[in-house]
């Protein structure tokens, strides 16, 4: 039981835990982005969120998409399709052994490019800086993963 106290004391488990933590709180600030856009454009998926605007027909003008509401709702899936790998792969990068330097590095890239890609696509920015942000946060989950898989497997 030591040794896993030692790990979670080290400085590269606790970078981990710092940058998943502002990733994923993130990741829950685009709910209030998406519920934002949803009142304020009066945009909504189900009957009963309308209940506020009237009832029947009245209330029916409210089911519908905006696309104010799909983009924070895009948004917010590529970030769930993103993220949930990242932390996974970041916890055994983490748990692999690597440099602080090498570390900080890879979740401070990865934690920039998930809030220039959320900054690009809800302003929105023009292409390819939303797809370049969204490569360089991929680029880094591949790179941890290949570093797991070199330290776990010796490849």
């Amino acid at each position: 039981m030591a040794e896993l106290a030692q790990l979670i004391d080290s400085e590269v488990f606790l970078a981990y835990a710092t940058y998943t933590t502002i990733v994923l709180f993130k990741m829950m600030l685009m709910s209030l982005v998406t519920a934002f856009f949803r009142m304020t454009r009066k945009a909504f998926s189900n009957p009963e969120d309308t209940a506020t605007f009237g009832k029947g027909e009245n209330a029916k003008k409210y089911l519908r998409t905006d696309p104010d509401v799909e983009r924070a709702r895009r948004g917010h899936l590529n970030d769930l399709e993103n993220i949930v790998p990242f932390i996974g792969i970041g916890l055994l990068y983490a748990l692999s052994g690597p440099a602080l330097s090498t570390a900080l590095l890879h979740f401070r890239i990865f934690v920039g490019a998930r809030i220039f890609h959320t900054i690009a696509y809800l302003t929105p920015l023009p292409q390819p800086s939303r797809g370049l942000s969204w490569l360089a946060g991929y680029a880094v989950t591949i790179s941890m993963a290949y570093r797991v898989l070199k330290t776990g497997l010796y490849l």
